[in-house]
């Protein structure tokens, strides 16, 4: 019986490096941008002179993307590591 040899076994191939970085990139856009509409529609509603909900909105989801943004390249350096192992 022929055993499998983990070097010539079936690997489906890693995407671009390109094609993740526009994708953590578009991931950025979209909860910055989110957080700013939604600090932008909070403040039309509230009619406040000062803009505290948009500002507020933006640092938090500044945050958020920057925290999501570690952990994406956290994860990835994982598996580039468990990759080299093997």
């Amino acid at each position: 019986m022929q055993e499998k040899n983990p070097k010539n076994s079936y690997r489906p191939s890693d995407p671009p490096t390109y094609l993740k970085y526009i994708g953590l990139s578009f991931q950025l856009f979209v909860i910055i941008g989110g957080g700013t509409w939604i600090g932008w529609y909070i403040q039309q509603k509230s009619q406040m002179k000062f803009p505290v909900w948009i500002l507020l909105f933006c640092l938090i989801s500044v945050l958020i993307s920057f925290y999501n943004l570690y952990v994406n390249l956290k994860n990835d350096d994982k598996s580039a590591r468990n990759r080299k192992n093997n």
